[in-house]
């Protein structure tokens, strides 16, 4: 038995976000949990999770990014993934156990037939959600029924598939699959995709990969593995991290002068000559930092997540950003 006492962790502050290429088999909050060990940082929270089974774009918030988080969440995201035909599992995926298998013939799944049940799929759908899903029902997850062996009724949600590429496909094993690219709306299950795309083509499916290629413009090209920041020197660690304000890429952007800046980070609101905006992304002056959210009704700057002073002390010392990009708005004098 090992005796040796664990060695203590010392936390600091990390401000920002890390993309991280989520591997195969690892749950998001243990992913979380091993980058927040590695960068020793005291705050840290995930953007919605993605299934164990699932590897990608995986954004992890630090310290003030953890503020935005719930953008990402309400995201759009695109998907690639592989629906093998003519079997059906019990989880939609891989994993489970086979209910159904039917034989497949290659000559009906024409080019004709898969464009029609793409344009099926492709718009304003509803879904019924699987009930391997961490959904709840009456406070307990559907996977805990479901692994209890009870089915419980489930509503049909509206998801909106923004775009869907599907082809026929092989698998490693020589199976009939379908290749999809879909780029879909919050609370999209892509296994129940498969399923039912499955089902319209006739032979039923289960998904055996599902990677997420982007979540609201933030791509996988852009994303580190564990592996490699595991093998990094701490300092090269921190360089991964991208400034918060890179999850409010489609914010209007708007900066204030020292003056204008504090009373807006007192939660005042601001008046000046801009556009109405739902969601403004509001940069400091001098020096250049990002502030907080905020939206514009009428006129005002109207505050809604501020970071604290400390938290833009501290970006501003650890990681000098480029807030100052930012194009100015014009304010009129209170």
């Amino acid at each position: 038995m090992n005796t040796a006492p664990r060695t203590r962790v010392q936390r600091r502050p990390v401000h920002g976000v890390l993309l991280l290429d989520k591997p195969l088999g690892l749950s998001s909050n243990d992913a979380l949990q091993k980058a927040k060990w590695l960068l020793r940082a005291e705050k840290a929270g995930h953007t919605g999770t993605l299934d164990p089974l699932a590897t990608g774009v995986l954004p992890l918030c630090f310290g003030a990014a953890t503020k935005f988080s719930q953008l990402q969440l309400e995201a759009a995201k695109t998907y690639e993934a592989i629906a093998v035909l003519g079997t059906t599992t019990t989880t939609g995926d891989a994993e489970g156990e086979v209910v159904q298998r039917r034989e497949v013939d290659p000559a009906e799944l024409t080019p004709e037939r898969i464009a029609a049940v793409q344009q099926q799929f492709t718009g304003p759908i509803r879904q019924v959600p699987p009930m391997h899903s961490a959904l709840k029902k009456d406070g307990r997850a559907l996977y805990e029924y479901a692994r209890a062996g009870v089915t419980v009724e489930r509503e049909a949600r509206d998801v909106v598939i923004h775009a869907l590429k599907l082809s026929l496909a092989l698998t490693d094993k020589g199976l009939n699959a379908i290749k999809m690219i879909v780029t879909c709306s919050k609370g999209t299950y892509i296994r129940t995709l498969g399923e039912d795309i499955g089902a319209a083509l006739g032979y039923g499916a289960h998904l055996s990969f599902l990677r997420r290629i982007d979540t609201g413009g933030l791509g996988v090209e852009r994303c580190v593995t564990l592996a490699q920041l595991e093998a990094m020197p701490e300092a090269e660690r921190m360089a991964c991290l991208e400034a918060p304000e890179s999850l409010l890429a489609g914010h209007t952007r708007v900066t204030l002068d020292g003056e204008n800046a504090a009373r807006f980070l007192s939660g005042v609101r601001r008046r000046g000559n801009w556009p109405d905006a739902s969601a403004v992304a509001v940069f400091g002056e001098n020096p250049p930092a990002l502030l907080g959210v905020g939206h514009i009704v009428g006129g005002e700057l109207v505050p809604d997540r501020l970071l604290s002073p400390l938290e833009i002390q501290q970006i501003l010392e650890s990681k000098p950003h480029t807030a100052s990009m930012a194009p100015r708005g014009t304010l009129e004098e209170l």
